[in-house]
């Protein structure tokens, strides 16, 4: 009980003086905070999860405001069973070591990045069945990336395209052509997209 009363009486006395040392803070503390902004590396940091440019306390916009390039698009050419479509019913599950990857290196930046996964077929089988089938092959790469850590805030949608989804389309907008839409494996695929300013907006 002695310890615990020396323990208030010592708190009772330090309340004064810490009082007193945040009244005296905060302009220091916001001239502080507007340095380290401004002192601050030019990289995406700048940049919030909307793409928007974080400010300095007295308004300005920071330069460079840092509008970011996504990714390429990742492709994982999963070879599922067929007409099957859980995590252990892929052949090839070291091309999931592509999205471990890709994960890792999201989780080293400053910024929260939001993608999509999307989920295709080709021309094997009806349109409505394909949708369904490729729709939860996309559902279970999400499913992955979330045990793996990823946010699931920061998926915005998960989707199926059938045989009619069309090519692939790289980050500089360039067209991936993937060949003919029948029986054809590259077009087996998932598709994991990380979304720009732009699409964050929308």
């Amino acid at each position: 009980m002695r310890k615990d009363k020396q323990t208030y009486r010592v708190a009772a006395l330090a309340a004064p003086l810490a009082m007193a040392l945040m009244m005296a803070a905060p302009a220091k503390a916001a001239d502080a905070m507007d340095t380290y902004w401004k002192a601050a590396p030019t990289t995406t940091a700048w940049v919030n999860p909307y793409g928007e440019c974080w400010q300095g306390v007295d308004g300005e916009n920071l330069e460079p405001c840092g509008a970011f390039t996504p990714r390429a698009p990742l492709v994982m050419r999963l070879l599922f069973n067929l007409d099957r479509y859980q995590l252990n019913e892929i052949r090839n599950p070291e091309e999931l070591r592509k999205v471990d990857d890709l994960i890792a290196e999201f989780q080293s930046t400053p910024r929260e990045e939001v993608v999509t996964i999307v989920g295709h077929t080709d021309k094997l089988g009806s349109w409505e069945h394909n949708v369904v089938l490729s729709e939860n092959r996309a559902a279970t790469i999400k499913r992955y990336m979330m045990d793996k850590g990823y946010p699931e805030r920061a998926i915005r949608s998960v989707k199926g395209v059938a045989w009619e989804g069309g090519d692939d389309v790289a980050a500089d907008g360039a067209v991936i052509d993937l060949g003919p839409l029948e029986n054809n494996p590259l077009r087996r695929r998932v598709v994991v997209t990380e979304l720009g300013p732009d699409q964050l907006k929308n």
